[in-house]
Formats: structure tokens, C-alpha cells, sequence
């Protein structure tokens, strides 16, 4: 039977663990919901218009950088999880879980914000291509929400490196 300072000692790389595991669950299903939300939108305006799909895939690939932010601070996160008798502590533990949910959350609210201009931009496009630009601004007003995330996830992250 373990002791009762082995079972405490347990929870530090836990939460290390749910830190990574948020980073890329959260900002992979914001990156999922964005492209097939994108995708329905461009397979609907494809029948009318196919010669712009390349132009309106736009909004797929910006979902996808999501996913991204979330796998390198997910990556990272991992990369220094260790036992508690190596150092790893609590305070390390919380600030991988702030950082994992960090750019967990915001990858998952740029992912939704994308999805739906995204559908609304491409279907807008096919009908008035001057539409273009303007969903492109809007776009990169609805990723920057994820990078913000992964910004003050890296910040939390080198605290426990100092």
C-alpha cells in the first residue's frame, strides 16, 4: 500500500498531463469544427462556382494553424513532465495546466469564430467575389484569438524553466 506523501507526490505530474492533453484536445476540436464548417461552406459554393475552391480554402488552412498552436505547447508541455523526486512540483503543475488550457481555450474559440465566418465568407464570395478581402480581415481577426492563447501559454511555460 503507498503512503500518503507518494499518493500526494502523484498530483503535480498530473496536472502536467491534463495541461498537455487540454492544449491539444481543445484546440484540435476548435480546429475540427472550423474546417468542416469551412469545408460544408466551400462544398456548397463549389456547385456553383468550382473555380474558386483553391481561393476559399483559405479558411481550412487558418483552422488548421490552430491545431498547431495546440501541438506545440502540448509537445513542450510533455517534454518536462517528470517524476515529483525530479523536481517536478506543484507550481510546475499548475502553470503547465494554465498553459495547456491557455491555448487550449482560445484555440478552440478561434476554431468556432472560424468555422463560421469561414461558411458565411465563402458562400458570400461565390456570390460578390469584392467580399474577398473583407472575409480574409475577418479571418485573421478570428486566428489571432488563438495565437493570443498560445502567446500567454509559452509565457506560463518559461516561468517553470527560470
Amino acid at each position: 500500500m503507498a503512503d500518503v506523501g507518494e499518493e500526494l507526490a502523484l498530483w503535480p505530474p498530473l496536472l502536467g498531463v491534463l495541461g498537455a492533453g487540454f492544449a491539444m484536445m481543445f484546440s484540435a476540436l476548435g480546429a475540427a469544427y472550423g474546417t468542416a464548417k469551412s469545408g460544408t461552406g466551400i462544398a456548397s459554393m463549389a456547385v456553383m462556382k468550382p473555380e474558386l475552391i483553391m481561393k476559399c480554402i483559405i479558411p481550412v488552412v487558418m483552422a488548421g494553424i490552430v491545431a498547431i498552436y495546440g501541438l506545440v505547447v502540448a509537445v513542450l508541455i510533455a517534454g518536462q513532465i517528470d517524476k515529483p523526486s525530479l523536481g517536478y512540483d506543484s507550481f510546475k503543475g499548475f502553470m503547465h495546466l494554465g498553459a495547456g488550457l491557455s491555448v487550449g481555450m482560445s484555440g478552440l474559440a478561434a476554431g468556432l469564430a472560424i468555422g463560421i465566418v469561414g461558411d458565411a465568407g465563402v458562400r458570400g464570395v461565390a456570390q460578390q467575389s469584392r467580399l474577398f478581402v473583407g472575409m480574409i480581415l475577418i479571418l485573421i481577426f478570428a486566428e489571432v484569438l488563438g495565437l493570443y492563447g498560445l502567446i500567454v501559454a509559452i509565457y506560463l511555460y518559461t516561468k517553470t524553466s527560470a
